[in-house]
């Protein structure tokens, strides 16, 4: 197996080429790389190695600019610090990540799943360059930090992370913070929808954005939809639109 290191700590890269070593003694390190601008020149000038080791953030920017420069035809395992939720909007030549640091277990595990999926057929370039937009959308993006809220005569700064959950009553945007109180946003649903992390919050129906961390139970209801509790709510008929059920349990299982 012909490994290529793409990693812009020299720590980090040593330390991940011991472990493919231990892991994969018959394994040849090809380079090891520290920037985009010096992998996009390593892919132009060698043969594909059989698989990549790559962080995302790199010396001179994010590593899926390679995508955009050059051909990356091999199997991508990425190590990096990023969020996994970010991660998972890429999987185009990508078989597994591993958040740092390294450990050798979850390096074993990915080399598995290599080896499983050998006879996977490529995707297309299209399906590629839509896949590595989404991602560097989803790593680049600022979500909203806070909202500015008028009470009374005065204003008040709400902290998104106090917030469970936002929902909507008579046309009227409200956000309801972990104690319970209630504040009116100037924002529509749909416009909270695309401000707000979507790794923390789901839309699970026309009137909920529900923090994962509001969820008090789950309970299976009627037509394959999902009843909610929800922590400081008193509504007791909080439902899972049926279309956005198994996107809702994807949402959790991340």
């Amino acid at each position: 197996m012909n490994v290529l290191i793409i990693e812009d700590e020299p720590l980090a890269a040593t330390r991940i080429e011991k472990l493919v070593r231990e892991l994969k003694p018959e394994a040849v390190v090809l380079d090891k790389l520290d920037s985009v601008k010096r992998s996009v020149a390593w892919f132009k000038s060698n043969t594909a190695p059989d698989l990549v080791l790559m962080d995302i953030q790199l010396a001179d920017g994010i590593s899926f600019q390679l995508f955009e420069l050059c051909e990356v035809k091999a199997p991508v395992i990425f190590t990096t610090a990023y969020d996994e939720y970010a991660l998972k909007a890429f999987k185009v030549n990508s078989i597994d990540y591993i958040l740092k640091p390294v450990d050798k277990d979850e390096l074993a595990a990915a080399f598995r799943k290599l080896e499983a999926r050998i006879s996977v057929p490529a995707v297309s370039p299209q399906k590629m360059m839509e896949s590595i937009g989404h991602a560097m959308q989803m790593l680049t993006k600022k979500y909203k930090e806070r909202f500015v809220i008028k009470v009374g005569e005065h204003l008040k700064s709400v902290e998104v992370q106090e917030v469970v959950f936002f929902f909507s009553l008579e046309k009227t945007t409200f956000a309801q913070t972990r104690d319970g109180r209630k504040y009116i946003l100037d924002f529509t649903m749909d416009q909270v929808e695309g401000i707000v992390d979507p790794a923390r919050f789901f839309r699970i129906n026309r009137k909920y954005i529900i923090a994962v961390d509001s969820i008090h139970d789950m309970i299976s209801y009627t037509n394959s939809r999902l009843k909610l509790v929800l922590k400081t709510s008193d509504d007791q008929d909080i439902i899972v639109a049926r279309e956005r059920v198994q996107e809702f349990k994807d949402w959790l299982d991340r």
